[in-house]
């Protein structure tokens, strides 16, 4: 079965594309597609923000389409970026851009811990849809660490694998992350649909 991928980011397509890959399941971009379109996300939650992008693609192909929307929430900044996390800098602002100004914003506040959050959804041609979650805990750095990954990655420490994102191999990253695991739900949920 071949699936469109609701994103201009090729590392996410990377992702779902290594977990999906045992049901026999092809991940294709947007890109491949021709499509090109920017979505506004304009959700209350990061589920609604995910199925307003899976509606927009499917619209565009009759194919089933895959999209997430994820964010990072800080406890000390009352949850920023959170549904923001893409656009904290400012439209356009590069991965540096807003980790800098992440680390500025918490430049005084000593409670680092944070979590990243991401809710999955698959959204067949006949409207049905499969959504799932999956969340990972972690402290904001003082500093970039590591050169790998992309967003926050560099200033998300993450206990459990004990780096940053950016340090760990894609491998580790798959294992511990919050689209990780809400991709291995999403698969439990998929393989007993097909």
């Amino acid at each position: 079965m071949e699936i469109v991928a609701a994103t201009n980011n090729s590392e996410k397509a990377r992702e779902f594309a290594e977990i999906l890959t045992d049901l026999g399941i092809s991940v294709i971009t947007m890109k491949d597609l021709g499509i090109k379109i920017e979505i506004p996300e304009t959700g209350k939650t990061f589920a609604e923000n995910a199925m307003i992008k899976a509606k927009e693609v499917a619209r565009l192909c009759n194919l089933p389409v895959i999209a997430d929307d994820s964010g990072l929430c800080v406890n000390a900044l009352d949850g920023a970026p959170g549904l923001y996390s893409a656009r904290f800098a400012g439209e356009g602002a590069s991965d540096s851009e807003l980790r800098a100004k992440l680390l500025k914003a918490m430049e005084n506040e000593s409670d680092r811990s944070a979590f990243f959050i991401s809710s999955v959804v698959m959204l067949f041609p006949d409207g049905k849809s499969i959504e799932a979650e999956g969340r990972v805990s972690g402290n904001i750095t003082y500093e970039e660490k590591g050169s790998g990954g992309f967003g926050y990655d560099a200033i998300f420490f993450c206990d459990e694998i004990e780096k940053t994102f950016a340090e760990a191999t894609p491998l580790e990253k798959d294992e511990v992350s919050h689209r990780g695991r809400a991709l291995r739900e999403l698969y439990k949920k998929i393989k007993g649909e097909i």
